[in-house]
């Protein structure tokens, strides 16, 4: 796949001196293949993807576990610098 759309967009390319539009076709071409056509084919870390490493923490779960702690550290933060502010938010909460 990955040669088909290199020789694609050398095509492209070699067109594009006669019409820039085909400049811009090779460079939505290479965008769209480095975004959705090279990375689809890599396992997403499911069942298999790291379970079987030992231990070790699949990609997407570290990935979800950075983004919980520093969801976490900016709520303190806030919670620290707006103290009536956090607690007002909390009242209304538990209506």
């Amino acid at each position: 796949m990955g040669t088909i759309v290199m020789s694609g967009t050398v095509v492209l390319v070699i067109l594009g001196f006669g019409n820039h539009l085909y400049w811009l076709a090779a460079v939505g071409v290479l965008f769209l293949y480095l975004r959705y056509g090279r990375g689809s084919a890599a396992p997403s870390g499911g069942a298999g993807g790291g379970a079987s490493s030992g231990g070790a923490v699949p990609a997407d779960y570290r990935a979800y576990r950075d983004r919980r702690d520093t969801q976490a550290k900016w709520e303190r933060r806030y919670r620290r610098e707006r103290p009536l502010e956090s607690r007002r938010q909390e009242r209304e909460r538990s209506r």
